[in-house]
């Protein structure tokens, strides 16, 4: 089967959570028999199609699926054109109304209308994709009017190897010392900037938030305001070039999030041993059980106990980071692959709602 497997803004994602889901996708994709295309337009883009749209009536490429993973004007458009030409549809949704709210200024006012175009975006699909039970009860509370299937983000462990290495040089380079507690992606409120801030403030701990951050226009005052005077023990260390840098160096990975439809950073701090403290949200449970290979924390009391029970035990420390290490491996690259081949099979035979991996 020829398969479309298209990022909108491509370019412009690489360093998000979406880009990463994406190159994880597109690995899986690689293990199996799917032939993959990347772009839906003759001669790879828009301006070139609409050249030889003009010469031989052609825009598009000819696949036999579209699977799609953001909702921009592009998407729209091979939505279209997979109802013109009858070819499946899927639409992954890595965007909800939810995780869009407290990322960046203004988003809060978009947030609501967000939701109302998501409804009807997600609703033309054969099959949706989302990465946990969570935000498939999510869409479906909007209502979105399409088969929804949660399957992993997964997380590329082999890109991890090494991690260990760069310890020494991270934590020089940033002025690191003793158990640094840390945080990596896109600096953000919704991913719980201020408590992080606050358990800075309140503890004696190093601080590290590996990940841009905003400084224009578009950033929103929490941003600014933590990011331009954070708390003595806090270090906010932009982009990194190499991100095993941020897990050698760090050693509890804090997520104190408030939405979340996985947390790809996670699995990756869990890959690599550490220690993981998440705020306690359902998505976390879905996954995770508190005192096996994480603890939840409801509230910066909560966050704060668990800090210093970690500090104290360092073999607490040791037993939450191996088990995580084998929760990290239930969402394999190849299992991946698995979910993502029986989803084209089933979509492709007209039963979206027949996605097995048996």
């Amino acid at each position: 089967m020829r398969v479309l497997h298209y990022l909108e803004l491509e370019d412009r994602l690489d360093r998000s959570g979406i880009g990463t889901s994406v190159d994880h996708q597109r690995q899986a994709l690689d293990l199996t028999s799917v032939d993959v295309l990347t772009s839906p337009w003759q001669d790879d883009h828009p301006a070139w199609a609409a050249l030889n749209y003009a010469a031989d009536r052609r825009f598009f490429q000819d696949f036999d699926l579209a699977h799609c993973n953001m909702i921009g004007p592009g998407s729209v458009a091979v939505a279209r054109r997979a109802a013109q030409k009858d070819v499946p549809l899927v639409l992954h949704s890595h965007v909800t109304r939810e995780d869009f709210a407290e990322s960046f200024r203004g988003s809060n006012y978009l947030a609501k209308p967000l939701g109302t175009y998501l409804r009807w975006f997600y609703s033309q699909a054969d099959l949706v994709l989302c990465p946990s039970e969570y935000t498939k009860g999510v869409l479906e509370s909007y209502p979105v009017d399409a088969p929804i299937k949660p399957v992993t983000n997964g997380v590329d462990i082999a890109a991890l190897e090494g991690f260990e290495a760069f310890r020494e040089q991270y934590r020089d380079r940033f002025d690191l010392d003793g158990m640094t507690v840390f945080a990596v992606g896109n600096v953000f409120e919704r991913k719980g900037l201020t408590t992080f801030c606050e358990l800075a403030e309140a503890t004696d701990y190093d601080f590290a938030w590996f990940g841009p951050y905003d400084t224009g226009p578009q950033a929103s005052a929490t941003v600014r305001k933590w990011t331009q005077n954070p708390p003595e023990n806090v270090t906010f260390t932009g982009w990194v070039d190499d991100i095993r840098g941020a897990y050698g160096a760090g050693d509890v990975y804090l997520f104190p999030t408030k939405a979340e439809n996985q947390g790809i950073a996670v699995l990756e701090a869990m890959a690599c041993g550490k220690a993981v403290i998440l705020r306690d949200l359902p998505v976390f449970r879905e996954f995770y059980t508190d005192g096996e290979d994480c603890l939840l924390c409801s509230d910066l009391s909560e966050f704060r106990e668990a800090l210093d029970r970690l500090a104290a035990n360092p073999g607490l420390r040791d037993r939450l980071g191996a088990n995580a290490r084998e929760t990290a491996r239930e969402h394999s690259i190849e299992r991946v692959a698995e979910e993502l081949a029986a989803v084209y099979n089933a979509v492709l035979d007209g039963e979206p709602h027949r996605v097995t991996t048996d």
